[in-house]
């Protein structure tokens, strides 16, 4: 059985954006992301979001950004990540049971519709929050992703961020970060993605422009518009 300093090791969450209608949520998602020790907040599709609801939270967060979920799924394999959608299937979880097994991504669903079925394909497994009372069908995104997030980081250990006050220390904002509403592409990441859209196409992968092989069995196919 892992002791708790090999946890808090191990492991990372990520939170992966693609669907979300409304880009003023991304701020406030990127600032319960902040609080509860996420690793990076992925953008996939549009670059620009509304920092609104950040209390400068964007500063202390790294963004990745890619053009589309073949891309986001394959960098996540890559660190050997399981994909968690945050959606009511037949199949899905319950949260407070923590279902998981190792460093999680979690992607959830546009506010009206929820996860769309390419969203569904590339999830390796579904949690969803149990509600108690009977007043509405669903919880706000941002809401939704807090409360995700909170319990993967019990389940893997994370250590709690020292308390001054009332209120919880807020760390020393990184050299040269200021807000932001665009996540910027460095030479870096944009060489990671070209090498990843060359493996996708090897493998017969098509990216959410159509761009790419002919699609060898389905799980190809959902990336193809």
């Amino acid at each position: 059985m892992e002791n708790e300093n090999t946890k808090k090791e191990k492991y990372e969450s990520y939170v992966v954006v693609h669907n979300i209608a409304k880009r003023h949520n991304v701020g406030t998602l990127a600032r319960s992301a902040t609080a509860f020790g996420v690793s990076e907040l992925i953008l996939v599709g549009r670059r620009d979001f509304n920092s609104f609801g950040s209390h400068g939270s964007t500063s202390h967060l790294r963004f990745r950004h890619f053009h589309s979920l073949a891309l986001a799924r394959s960098f996540l394999k890559e660190r050997d990540c399981d994909i968690c959608g945050v959606e009511i299937t037949d199949n899905a979880m319950a949260i407070n049971e923590h279902p998981f097994r190792k460093s999680t991504a979690f992607l959830l669903g546009n506010e009206g519709t929820g996860l769309s079925t390419k969203e569904c394909e590339i999830c390796d497994f579904f949690v969803y929050i149990p509600q108690y009372g009977g007043g509405t069908a669903s919880l706000n995104v941002t809401v939704a992703a807090s409360i995700v997030l909170h319990h993967f980081g019990v389940w893997a250990g994370f250590s709690e961020r020292t308390r001054e006050g009332n209120k919880f220390l807020v760390a020393e904002k990184p050299a040269n970060q200021v807000r932001r509403s665009f996540c910027t592409e460095s030479a870096e990441l944009i060489a990671e993605e070209r090498r990843l859209k060359k493996e996708n196409a090897a493998n017969g992968f098509f990216d959410e422009n159509g761009k790419g092989e002919a699609p060898s069995n389905l799980l190809d196919a959902l990336f193809d518009p």
